[in-house]
């Protein structure tokens, strides 16, 4: 029996286009932490398609090209690094064009959430693991995030390799052993390939000290690539989702954190994880933790078990989007920060969902 998570860096497409719609909300959120905010965002190409709905006390609109120019520089697509690998290989922030259909929030959802409802309904799961990694998260989802992270780090701070990469482990299930290592980054020349092969082998000895085994290795499946980003791939938001959550060991649901606090997506996904590492950390053991809530609604219905189903917990709660909004931090620009390396474990020990 195997256990198995990927990964993607932040130079993904739908990762982009993710980021991009989230530090559009970042922007928002600073001028007016009420915003109701809920956008998808498509990318190909030097082409931005962003619709959705915003309704604020400020309109930020016109400032969504330089917006997008920003967050395509943060993740590392600036203009020097496609000189670097060609500027038909890579998109770059200064030949974007950023296409726009935004309206307000439909009156009818706006009601429910004025009278301190969820502005939709749902499911979502949250999960803890004391046998995961230190963070009590899934091994195989913190394996391959935190080979990613070195290869994206790597490929930005160093230049070496691109940033448009994936990262698979594949565990065994009997003694937790990682059987097979899968990655996909892009390379301009053997000796880079070797390079960053030689990367993934140390990572794997530094990580895996006490293993008498040695995986298999496969790094760029079909052979090298040079075209990457949105150029050789379309992005889309709330494609990632796994990616985002706890990986391939457990079960996801809601949507993507490119909406605003009122939205059960965000709100409840994140105080499921917050419970299940309260109950886990009481119990001793994994916990899952499942809710389920109505549009307009703020009567949560709450089930926790642990993994074989038993349940350990289970009834209805209140919990008002605006009470779960401050007891998150929802309300601050801090939502391009849960983007790049998941919104649990590791890289989100400063929010208190993880605390």
């Amino acid at each position: 029996m195997y256990k198995f998570s990927e990964y993607v860096s932040p130079g993904h497409p739908d990762k982009v286009a993710d980021y991009i719609s989230e530090y559009i909300l970042d922007r928002y959120v600073e001028v007016d932490p009420n915003v109701r905010y809920a956008v998808e965002v498509m990318i190909k190409g030097f082409s931005v398609y962003i619709a959705g709905e915003i309704t604020s006390t400020v309109n930020l609109e016109k400032n969504m090209l330089r917006y997008v120019k920003e967050a395509i520089n943060e993740i590392g697509y600036t203009p020097e690094y496609a000189e670097k690998w060609g500027f038909d290989n890579v998109i770059n922030s200064e030949g974007i064009i950023v296409y726009t259909n935004i309206t307000a929030q439909s009156p009818e959802i706006g009601q429910g959430v004025d009278n301190c409802g969820y502005g939709d309904q749902g499911i979502f799961f949250g999960y803890a693991d004391p046998d995961g990694d230190e963070f009590m998260m899934p091994k195989s989802h913190s394996l391959a995030k935190n080979l990613c992270f070195m290869l994206y780090n790597q490929a930005k701070d160093e230049g070496i390799g691109g940033l448009d990469i994936k990262t698979e482990i594949i565990l065994d299930a009997s003694n937790g052993w990682i059987e097979k290592i899968i990655a996909a980054v892009p390379c301009r020349s053997d000796e880079e390939y070797q390079t960053i092969l030689q990367s993934i082998k140390d990572w794997y000895n530094e990580t895996e000290t006490d293993i008498p085994f040695y995986p298999e290795i496969i790094l760029n499946g079909t052979g090298n690539y040079v075209m990457h980003g949105p150029i050789a791939d379309c992005g889309v938001t709330g494609r990632k989702l796994a990616v985002d959550f706890y990986g391939g060991e457990f079960q996801v649901g809601g949507g993507a954190p490119i909406k605003d606090g009122t939205k059960a997506d965000v709100t409840l996904n994140l105080y499921a994880r917050k419970l299940a590492l309260k109950y886990s950390k009481k119990e001793g053991i994994p916990i899952k933790v499942s809710l389920a809530c109505c549009i307009g609604q703020s009567d949560v219905n709450y089930s926790i078990t642990n993994p074989c189903g038993d349940e350990i917990e289970s009834g209805v709660i209140k919990l008002t989007p605006k009470k779960l909004i401050e007891e998150l931090g929802l309300n601050k620009p801090i939502f391009a920060s849960m983007n790049h390396f998941g919104l649990f474990g590791e890289f989100q020990q400063d929010k208190s969902w993880e605390k």
